[in-house]
């Protein structure tokens, strides 16, 4: 007879593959390639990219290609937090799509990735710490995890402005289609990916008829009061480049993608984010398949602008991992890069202490270029426009 950890175990497994088997469905979402880890790459492994990135010549370049050299030549040399006014959380990896860009390698095989009830009530413990007004909810489709609308629940009694990273094609699976109803109902932010407004340029980054679903939720949204205008039912999109180069004029594509969506679908948003392409898990798999790896280092690089470094999203914003580990960002938190309080212990959510997270330095690396490069990058846009 089976022990009963052995039954457990057996148990989550069978669940597991289940949910897999699930998501897997062409149906669920579009599968634009494997995750890294499924392949079972050596790119899967946080040290690995990091290496990589190491790698790169860029001696040559200003500051050596050296993120510190950069920080301390603006006159950053503490690189200290701000008080945290975001409070995000990575709930989970599982996500009914794999898309070549994606920086968490997330993907329906990602199951085991996926926090639980007790991590999830251990961030709203934490999270009445701070005085963080927001919270930033992503993935992987962070609507997958079971606890999700629990914890969304519980932060809008807080009366925290609620975000929630959509990829828009789970807004079509049949268990979520009354999330764009059940969003409005609580002031919920859905802030979509969509890598254009374009099907030609969608497609190729997220896989075959993602595009066509993108707008059929899109739609729902607009049906559910999003996307007028409303501050309680705002809708962004959330933009990145499909090749080795920066994002444009974040104001100017704005008004080019509200002008292509009325027309083409009289579909609408509240506003538009840019985010620079971040040179680490899929995304970097590109870059080394394409030889583009120093080609686009020497972009960012190049590119830095000391304006971007007050509004880094790592000095306002922790970054909260599905198994309860802290990070000053969720870049920082895909290569392994954990955040160290003053005497160089690990914080968790379970051993949480905002006065003493205020005092640590933030963990940065070269990867920190694809942040401050051209008009800055964060999770919330351009960072100097």
């Amino acid at each position: 007879m089976l022990e009963h950890n052995e039954t457990v175990e057996a148990g989550n497994s069978a669940s597991e593959a289940l949910v897999d088997e699930e998501l897997d469905r062409p149906e669920s979402g579009p599968k634009a390639i494997q995750s890294l880890l499924r392949r079972r790459l050596p790119l899967a492994q946080p040290e690995t990219q990091i290496a990589l990135l190491e790698e790169a010549d860029l001696e040559h370049l200003s500051h050596q290609g050296h993120f510190r050299t950069a920080l301390a030549a603006s006159q950053w040399e503490s690189f200290k937090p701000a008080p945290i006014e975001i409070f995000q959380i990575n709930i989970g990896k599982l996500c009914n799509m794999t898309c070549r860009h994606c920086h968490v390698d997330a993907g329906p095989d990602r199951v085991r990735e996926n926090m639980d009830k007790e991590t999830v009530d251990a961030c709203l413990r934490a999270l009445d710490q701070t005085d963080a007004k927001t919270v930033d909810l992503t993935g992987g489709a962070p609507e997958l995890n079971p606890h999700f609308r629990y914890l969304v629940d519980e932060c809008v009694k807080r009366g925290k402005h609620v975000i929630d990273r959509c990829n828009l094609t789970v807004l079509l699976l049949p268990k979520y289609k009354d999330l764009p109803t059940w969003f409005a109902e609580r002031g919920v932010e859905v802030a979509c990916s969509l890598p254009h407004y374009r099907k030609r340029n969608t497609d190729a980054q997220r896989g075959g008829g993602t595009y066509q679903k993108s707008m059929e939720a899109l739609r729902r949204l607009n049906e559910a009061g999003y996307g007028q205008g409303d501050p309680k039912r705002v809708l962004t999109l959330v933009s990145n480049p499909a090749g080795a180069y920066l994002s444009g004029n974040q104001a100017a594509l704005e008004a080019e993608w509200k002008a292509a969506l009325k027309r083409n679908f009289d579909l609408s948003f509240d506003r538009l984010i840019t985010i620079n392409n971040m040179p680490i898990s899929r995304y970097l798999e590109w870059l080394q398949d394409s030889g583009n790896i120093e080609t686009y280092m020497e972009v960012l690089v190049n590119a830095f602008n000391p304006c971007t470094i007050a509004g880094l999203m790592c000095r306002n914003t922790i970054s909260v991992s599905w198994d309860g580990r802290i990070f000053d960002c969720d870049f920082n938190q895909m290569l392994e890069l954990e955040s160290l309080y003053p005497d160089q212990s690990r914080p968790t959510i379970q051993n949480f202490d905002v006065s003493r997270l205020a005092q640590r330095d933030i963990v940065v690396g070269r990867h920190c270029f694809g942040c401050t490069a051209g008009a800055g990058s964060s999770c919330g846009g351009s960072l100097d426009e």
